[in-house]
């Protein structure tokens, strides 16, 4: 399988990887010390260098997480651990003549599940073309995700937004060793799809973040995931709650669970969350602290975000794949008349306008998706627009079996293009029914444009930038395509929603 040994040097000692398909791989390459034991809930410490050479073969842990997330291939489950801080570099086999770009991915999964060891996130052909690309774990969960500080004691200190310190930790990384594998420290950009998508809007308005990256890609961020310190702390206090704890326990109690206590704990406290509607998921970042001071969209707006070149979009039927696996979204009616039972008359009146033949069922799955992610989209396009280059787009392609099963252009199909799935095996399984040269078509031009971004902060002269004036929207597609505007009615339907408002 493997060609022969690549061996690099990077500022914490030696690693040694290997060459296959034309790219050299490092894979689990540690990028800050294991966050375990006394160091659980707190900021990322720098990694400890080493003597002698590391083995970079394999994946390492992922994040804990309940194993049916962790399926690898059928029968394998990832490792987990909380000694997951690590990454893994893709880059050309030949030394480039000039510094390449660098493309740093942040995987999705609701901050609660997933693993940069997904085989779809493998980034082989992006390097192939011309790029050097990492991939990155970050904490998860209740041990990452979920802002625990509230809970800190005389005898215990937590941290804030750990999972973003770690991602930020991850990029001073790449900004360091770059080079090493012929990439371009002062070309970075970020990618991340859903929760990923998520991180890579939030960095935009983290201070630590300024500098270590030049472009930002969200494919499909999520709405809802930023509380204030208020919802955090009834998180927090939950959460101890369902450990068992005591009042005033709640720090020991952390720190004494097992992960997979942590994990089953925080799978109860969404369950709670969703029933409750608290204002915002269970997981993800907390605004109003000196980590992330401001709400990313509001920062944006204010200009007070970094004001690098983004790309942001949503697939045209994001909600379908949560009516099938994970029902996390309001798709039902029930769902969406108690979601909207707090926001008012008029503002019920206004958002269901919006969506014609409600509450038939495509009209539900239509505004679930934009609930979980087209407001989102949206609302980061028109702030971000004031003050950088924003180029909003609408992934529509589907093959026929995604379309025939009822799933069609739903949520993460777009990295099927991205990742140039379509050219492997399960990607010819795909298109057996007759679109193999659509579906490579629409590949080629989402790749062309994610690797023009990353080499020059523009998508392409074909594909104008948004502005509040025409708000032009690049739709992949069999046909490619720009429309201006294509959803006002939905888009200015969520232009003031926000649940942690209510």
């Amino acid at each position: 399988m493997h060609e022969h040994t690549v061996r690099a040097t990077i500022t914490s000692g030696t690693i040694e990887g290997f060459t296959r398909d034309g790219v050299n791989r490092w894979r689990a390459v540690p990028y800050a010390r294991p966050p375990v034991g006394p160091l659980r809930l707190r900021a990322p410490q720098p990694v400890q260098p080493w003597r002698g050479v590391r083995y970079c073969h394999g994946y390492g842990n992922c994040a804990p997480q309940q194993r049916m997330y962790t399926l690898l291939a059928p029968g394998k489950y990832q490792p987990m651990s909380e000694d997951c801080l690590t990454l893994n570099v893709v880059a050309p086999k030949r030394p480039p003549q000039s510094p390449l770009p660098v493309m740093v991915f942040i995987h999705g999964g609701g901050y609660f599940m997933g693993s940069s060891a997904t085989p779809i996130y493998d980034g082989a052909s992006l390097a192939r073309n011309g790029c050097v690309y990492i991939s990155v774990n970050y904490r998860l969960g209740a041990l990452g995700c979920l802002d625990l500080t509230s809970l800190s004691d005389a005898e215990h200190t937590f941290d804030d937004n750990l999972y973003l310190r770690d991602l930020v930790m991850a990029l001073r990384w790449v900004r360091d060793n770059a080079a090493v594998f012929g990439g371009d420290p002062d070309n970075v950009t970020i990618f991340g799809e859903s929760a990923g998508a998520h991180a890579v809007a939030t960095l935009l308005a983290v201070p630590a973040a300024k500098g270590l990256f030049a472009q930002a890609i969200s494919e499909s961020p999520a709405a809802g995931m930023v509380r204030t310190p208020e919802v955090a702390r009834q998180y927090a206090t939950r959460f101890a709650a369902l450990l068992g704890a005591e009042e005033g326990e709640g720090a020991a109690a952390v720190m004494a669970a097992r992960p997979a206590d942590l994990v089953q704990a925080f799978e109860r406290l969404v369950r709670q969350g969703q029933r409750e509607m608290l204002g915002a998921f269970a997981a993800g970042p907390t605004s109003g602290s000196d980590y992330l001071p401001v709400d990313p969209v509001e920062a944006m707006r204010a200009g007070t975000a970094h004001r690098v070149p983004l790309i942001v979009g949503t697939n045209a039927e994001e909600a379908r794949l949560f009516g099938r696996f994970l029902k996390l979204l309001p798709m039902s009616e029930p769902m969406i008349e108690r979601l909207l039972a707090e926001a008012g008359a008029e503002e019920r009146e206004r958002i269901t306008a919006a969506y014609p033949g409600y509450p038939g069922e495509a009209a539900c799955v239509q505004f679930g998706g934009d609930f979980a992610f087209g407001s989102a989209a949206w609302q980061i396009a028109e702030a971000h627009s004031r003050h950088a280059p924003t180029y909003l787009y609408r992934y529509d392609y589907a093959p026929r079996p995604l379309r025939w099963s009822g799933l069609g252009a739903t949520h993460a199909t777009e990295l099927l293009a991205v990742f140039d799935v379509y050219r492997s095996k399960f990607g010819r399984l795909l298109t057996a029914a007759g679109d193999r040269r659509t579906a490579l078509k629409v590949s080629d031009d989402v790749q062309r444009r994610w690797r023009e971004f990353a080499r020059t902060g523009e998508p392409g002269a074909d594909w104008p930038a948004y502005t509040s004036a025409d708000r032009a929207v690049r739709v992949f597609d069999s046909r490619p395509r720009t429309e201006y505007d294509p959803h006002a009615a939905r888009r200015q339907a969520w232009e003031n929603f926000s649940l942690a408002a209510r």
